[in-house]
């Protein structure tokens, strides 16, 4: 899984529009991140990302870091797919792919691989050789943000680069995984605005929630399944264990036509 290219000229900084004029244009999933990877919408976010980068841990200064958007990975034909919350400011923000070289990563990789859908437990850099089996991984906010905490106006900025993306992958997609309420506040209408039913009132988020959306004209249904995010504050106390996240994705996994563990 390299890296996706660059591609066009640098936008200019703090354009807010860019985005949604972008994600328009894309009309490939590799058109997609590589326009994403130079995006610098959100000052805040533009700056704390290259603050990492430059500033970098102890155990990482021998790092050159990717300190720019983070894109989704996975197979461009995923049937399920994967959506956390933002990239952490010395995982993904280091490393240039989701969840990779953290320890929420670690958690969810090894469950991933439990159900096979990932090639390997563990994900340390973008070549380590890593590969996923019809899931694609991403967030609705690509770049790391201060204390784990995007603000509302990022999400909404960030917004059209998932839409574009689950839009992209609708020909396949039969069911997705949303990791923490953030990522199911902002999963849900994205959703909406691409024609899937949504209930009413708009169900809250908790672990094991389940629903089956009704597509657009009576298209194919969309399963989203809630879950508690592999933070080390949830793994750590116990509120997430590596079986609830096994038996979800597995769950998951079934329900998208990927088989799993029962």
């Amino acid at each position: 899984m390299q890296s996706p290219g660059e591609a066009g000229a640098r936008p200019p900084v703090s354009d807010p529009a860019y985005p949604a004029q972008m994600a328009a244009r894309s009309g490939r999933l590799d058109e997609l991140d590589a326009r994403l990877i130079r995006c610098r919408a959100c000052p805040r976010l533009v700056a704390w990302r290259e603050q990492a980068g430059a500033t970098r841990r102890a155990a990482f200064r021998d790092w050159e870091y990717w300190a720019k958007p983070v894109p989704g990975c996975g197979p461009s034909d995923a049937a399920l797919a994967v959506v956390g919350l933002a990239p952490a400011a010395h995982g993904a923000n280091r490393t240039g792919r989701m969840f990779t070289g953290d320890a929420s990563g670690d958690f969810l990789f090894a469950a991933l691989h439990a159900v096979g859908l990932a090639s390997q437990a563990e994900a340390t850099h973008r070549g380590d050789g890593l590969e996923l089996y019809g899931v694609r991984i991403t967030a609705p906010v690509h770049c790391a943000p201060p204390q784990n905490r995007p603000t509302p106006g990022e999400r909404s900025t960030c917004r059209p680069w998932l839409a574009k993306e689950l839009e992209l992958l609708g020909p396949s997609l039969k069911a997705v995984v949303v990791l923490g309420a953030f990522g199911w506040q902002a999963l849900l209408p994205v959703l909406g605005d691409a024609g899937w039913q949504l209930p009413r009132p708009r169900p809250s988020f908790g672990h094991g929630v389940h629903l089956t959306l009704a597509g657009a004209g009576g298209g194919r249904p969309l399963h989203v399944l809630g879950s508690y995010h592999p933070s080390q504050r949830n793994t750590f106390t116990g509120k997430l264990t590596s079986t609830m996240l096994v038996d979800l994705l597995s769950r998951a996994a079934s329900l998208a036509g990927l088989g799993g563990r029962g």
